[in-house]
């Protein structure tokens, strides 16, 4: 465990294990990952060999960075772990993994994924509206891909289900190369409150 507290500030990256995406996602993927690493952050990851997920890996392992991955023990049965990311940490359930992967990061980042990661993301919402967690949430909203979702939340205000204040509970960006200014911005944003 004591690796999940190393000196290195970290980001949690949700995103997809699908190898089917466009080249655009893997493209966003690969170029946050390096972004993350060239600012000196590390990067925790639901540690699949595949898809976003595996391209997250393989740059960051590219470039020397400090990588985690934590999976459930039915994926490591399945053989979907990267084999070459060393901290691997494997846990028995899905809501164990969720736990650790936001556990003391800098900042949670969600690329487009499908059902896990739309999971993951409205999770991390839920907590930081509960004052669970306070930790900076940001969407990469490449090619739109959230879109219907974000208008979806948006919807749940009108209709009032939810109060205006919680669409200020994450950041939305366009480009990965907007990552480490939504990370500042969004921690000062934090601070101020």
């Amino acid at each position: 465990m004591s690796h999940m507290h190393s000196s290195t500030p970290t980001v949690c990256v949700f995103c997809a294990s699908s190898t089917r995406v466009s080249a655009e996602y893997t493209h966003a993927a690969q170029t946050l990952a390096n972004i993350l690493v060239n600012n000196g952050f590390g990067i925790r990851y639901g540690g699949g060999s595949v898809g976003l997920m595996g391209a997250i890996a393989d740059t960051v392992l590219s470039r020397g960075g400090l990588i985690t991955g934590i999976i459930p023990e039915f994926m490591v049965e399945r053989e979907w772990q990267h084999p070459l990311v060393t901290n691997m940490m494997v846990v028995k359930t899905m809501a164990e993994r969720k736990k650790l992967l936001i556990e003391g990061v800098a900042a949670i980042v969600t690329l487009p994924g499908s059902t896990g990661t739309l999971e993951e993301l409205i999770e991390v919402i839920s907590l930081k509206k509960l004052g669970q967690i306070d930790t900076p949430i940001i969407i990469i909203n490449t090619n739109g891909f959230f879109n219907p979702l974000l208008e979806m939340l948006r919807r749940m205000v009108d209709e009032q289900f939810m109060p205006a204040s919680d669409l200020t509970l994450y950041t939305v960006i366009d480009h990965p190369e907007q990552i480490i200014d939504a990370m500042a911005m969004t921690s000062v944003m934090q601070n101020e409150n």
